[in-house]
């Protein structure tokens, strides 16, 4: 685009020809034209100079000319663009604060490194408005399928003209056996659109799960009317996925309506996935249920939730053990990922010893503690009693109720229990001391003397030290690392301190501190209540067992 002068029809043929190819609209090449044009005047004129370009959209005319502004005397910076008012008077009748005096200047003739420069501007104001354009266009499309033609690879990423724009298909994105070649047709999920100042702006996928679940929509007429909603699902890209739906319609199968006639349906979105095998099960509300579809094919014999319900326990048989994991724990991970929940899976076999090991563990606290013979002991554990605090703080009458067991008996055990707690207690407070525990670590509500001098063992011994540690430290989590899942044991994990437990107490003392506004922490609360488990992350810890 060499230009040469600034008065010459060409200039408007040459912003239509530019405009047809980039897409965009002919009057911003022209305003790029003429803020070039304006930049080489002022390095004839000079740069502190207001030197402005309009090209008449006609005839492709273009007038310099040189704008001075009417300012407050004391306000004079630039004697070039500015002037006071009694400056301004010989140009204007009564000149007013905020007028602007314009003179004709005559026009520039560019050399050629002037030219260059020009069209670099012209260029870059041309490729900001091409992608400004791309993104309105593209911004409303995110979540939908779009269709494309390969153009070509770089370092493993796939660039796709997707009609008026360009995309990239990264490599994570791809699923694992896929490979393309230029002018390949291909279809993606549009993941994300973002407005870049270089790069890609429209971000594509083929292993996001809803790049499936768009695919069913798109196969199943019943999901796209609303008639069967996607609840919810999950993928091992290429390999193996879980879908979850539901029927409004008591008269449709929600399972069958996806499946298809003879498979048709479900067959055509595993084409499209490169042969991933799919699962379709029926969502429900009781997270029980909805869990044991979940892990179908596997049979499950009793699911196990624990009290904060994050974790949850499925018990199968022996000969169901491989199947509910999976092949390197797929199954299992996929239900997890479809229901929000950390899943255990136990035979009937490892739960009935563990239960007999816990039976075990809680006689013998009663019978050192409480100082009970084993058949007294096995009776409170029999009775549901797991714990010395529930025999020394729990209604009288629930104790009264166990068969043999009178009044004074029950007020002894009570007495015993909270003595031993006491004395426990003491102890750990003394050991928390003597480990360097100091007195705004003991004195915060929430901790008790064993949970501060487990703490202390671990040399968190100040209230500064508490503050900074993460929850998932404090309750424990997981971590995945190289698409294996670790167990990291948390501090207070032995005292079933929860993740949200352990989130609240961290706030609480930052706020103490005055690390954090006590506002802002009470804005999160109100906006956390009610909110879903948050979805796995890669590299993050999670919660769990």
């Amino acid at each position: 685009m060499a230009i040469t002068s600034a008065n010459q029809l060409e200039l408007l043929q040459t912003a239509e020809a530019v405009a047809r190819e980039k897409m965009i609209d002919p009057d911003l090449v022209i305003e790029a034209m003429e803020d070039s044009l304006a930049r080489a005047a002022k390095s004839r004129y000079g740069s502190e100079m207001d030197i402005r370009v309009k090209i008449d959209r006609k005839t492709g005319n273009a007038t310099f000319t040189r704008v001075r502004t009417v300012v407050e005397d004391e306000a004079v910076e630039n004697y070039q663009a500015q002037l006071t008012v009694k400056q301004a008077a010989p140009y204007l009748d009564n000149p007013q604060i905020g007028d602007e005096i314009v003179d004709e200047v005559p026009p520039v003739e560019l050399g050629r490194i002037a030219a260059q420069s020009a069209k670099q501007v012209i260029l870059q104001r041309v490729r900001e408005a091409e992608r400004d354009r791309q993104y309105e266009e593209f911004k409303d499309r995110a979540g939908t399928i779009i269709n494309g033609v390969v153009k070509r690879e770089e370092y493993g990423n796939i660039i796709v003209d997707v009609g008026r724009g360009e995309a990239i298909l990264r490599r994570n994105e791809k699923i694992g056996r896929e490979s393309y070649r230029p002018n390949d047709r291909i279809r993606a999920y549009v993941k994300d659109v973002r407005r870049e100042t270089r790069g890609p702006q429209i971000f594509l996928s083929r292993t996001d799960p809803q790049f499936m679940a768009e695919l069913f929509k798109m196969e199943v007429p019943e999901i796209y009317d609303g008639v069967i909603e996607i609840k919810a699902c999950a993928r091992d890209p290429g390999s193996r996925a879980k879908i979850a739906v539901i029927s409004y319609d008591n008269s449709i199968d929600p399972v069958g309506a996806c499946v298809g006639m003879r498979g048709s349906r479900v067959q055509a979105v595993v084409g499209e996935l490169q042969g991933e095998k799919i699962d379709i099960i029926p969502w429900s509300d009781d997270q029980a249920t909805f869990l044991v579809n979940a892990l179908q094919p596997a049979e499950v014999a009793k699911v196990v939730f624990d009290e904060d319900a994050s974790r949850i326990e499925v018990v199968v048989p022996d000969e169901q053990l491989s199947l509910a994991i999976g092949r390197r724990g797929q199954n299992v991970r996929l239900a997890s990922q479809l229901t929000g929940l950390d899943i255990d899976i136990l035979t009937e076999e490892e739960e009935s010893k563990r239960r007999q090991a816990e039976f075990n563990a809680r006689t013998k606290l009663f019978m050192d503690a409480l100082d009970l013979d084993e058949f007294f002991a096995q009776l409170l554990v029999a009775e549901g009693f797991t714990n010395l605090e529930e025999v020394a703080y729990v209604d009288l009458d629930e104790l009264l109720s166990i068969d043999g067991v009178d009044e004074g008996t029950a007020s002894e055990l009570q007495t015993r229990a909270r003595e031993h707690l006491e004395a426990a207690n003491k102890a750990a407070l003394e050991n928390a001391r003597a480990l360097g525990a100091e007195d705004s670590l003991i004195e915060f509500e929430g901790l008790t003397p064993q949970m501060v001098e487990a703490l202390a063992k671990d040399d968190v011994k100040t209230l500064e030290d508490f503050a900074t540690l993460a929850d998932w430290e404090i309750a424990g989590g997981w971590t995945t690392e190289n698409g294996q899942r670790k167990k990291d044991e948390g501090i207070l994990e032995p005292y079933d301190v929860s993740l949200e437990e352990a989130q609240n107490m961290v706030m609480t003392a930052r706020v103490m501190l005055g690390w954090v506004d006590p506002t802002e922490f009470e804005t999160e609360e109100a906006e956390g209540e009610g909110d879903a488990p948050a979805a796995e992350a890669e590299d993050d810890k999670e919660a769990g067992v």
